[in-house]
């Protein structure tokens, strides 16, 4: 259900071709949105202006804008500007994304071509148009990458977002990642935690993961490991009140290690209790799955 206060709700969804920018429209039909797809981006201020006008039908609305509306990047960025620090109605911005191979192999699995490489390879095309969204990427409020989500997980995670919460509730993403795969590309905070020692190196724990209580206790014992979590808290204590105030919705925190596998899962799970009196929390651990070697 839509939220219930007497304001204007407008959601933009933007974000990288193949990304799963359908499935997130089509999560908020099923929320009660009025939803557009494809608005052009040199609309946006006359839209927003039949919103003001109507009375109901026009409250609470999703705009789907992407690359098919032509010249996007300046048209937005302009029409944003326009529109900052406006009382009635203040786009919110969800962008989505994805890395670069499971873009690619979604083109391919869909036999679709990049609407900027319609003559050329995938990649070529994605590698444009990252470019072109980066700005409108620093806009957003919400970011979420799609890598590893089914376009289930995707719905669900946004009608639980959006199903009722106030329109500027704010939550925290703790993330562990393996450097060896990849930085993510969606986090705020990145933290390398690849200083502490490693229980890989441990016969016994290397089959393990931080979710063992085994590996989690060999990482947590160790000095540095309680000096690093004494000063990190101290950080979140004084910048997530600040992130709040400043309007962000969502802070993405990263812990990275060498495979993912060990001390950044135990970081990213200490923190995902540590923090819960800050925020509504969600920890995930993006290569716990992988193999090692």
């Amino acid at each position: 259900m839509v939220n219930s206060d007497s304001g204007k709700d407008l959601i933009i969804i933007t974000g990288m071709s193949g990304a799963g920018k359908s499935v997130a429209v089509r999560a908020f039909e099923d929320l009660g949105y009025y939803c557009i797809d494809n608005l052009p981006p040199a609309l946006l201020s006359t839209f927003i202006k039949l919103m003001k006008d109507s009375n109901k039908e026009l409250s609470h609305t999703v705009a789907v804008m992407d690359l098919r509306g032509g010249d996007f990047f300046a048209s937005l960025i302009d029409a944003l500007d326009e529109l900052r620090g406006d009382a009635e109605v203040e786009p919110q911005i969800i962008f989505l994304d994805a890395d670069n191979e499971t873009l690619v192999r979604r083109f391919k699995e869909t036999r679709r071509s990049h609407p900027l490489a319609s003559e050329s390879s995938p990649l070529e095309g994605i590698k444009k148009e990252r470019e072109m969204l980066s700005e409108v990427k620093g806009r957003a409020n919400q970011i979420y990458n799609t890598s590893i989500m089914k376009p289930k997980e995707l719905r669900n995670t946004l009608l639980e977002r959006y199903s009722g919460e106030k329109k500027n509730s704010f939550s925290i993403n703790v993330m562990s990642f393996g450097f060896k795969h990849g930085t993510p590309i969606d986090a705020d905070l990145i933290f390398d935690v690849r200083f502490l020692p490693n229980p890989y190196y441990i016969d016994e724990l290397r089959p393990k993961t931080g979710l063992d209580e085994e590996v989690s206790s060999y990482v947590l014992k160790q000095d540095d490991a309680q000096t690093l979590i004494n000063k990190l808290t101290d950080l979140f204590e004084f910048m997530v009140p600040r992130y709040k105030e400043e309007g962000k919705t969502q802070l993405v925190i990263g812990f990275g290690c060498t495979g993912g596998q060990h001390r950044s899962v135990t970081l990213a799970e200490y923190y995902g209790l540590a923090l819960a009196n800050l925020a509504p929390i969600v920890v995930t651990h993006r290569d716990i799955s992988r193999k090692e070697g």
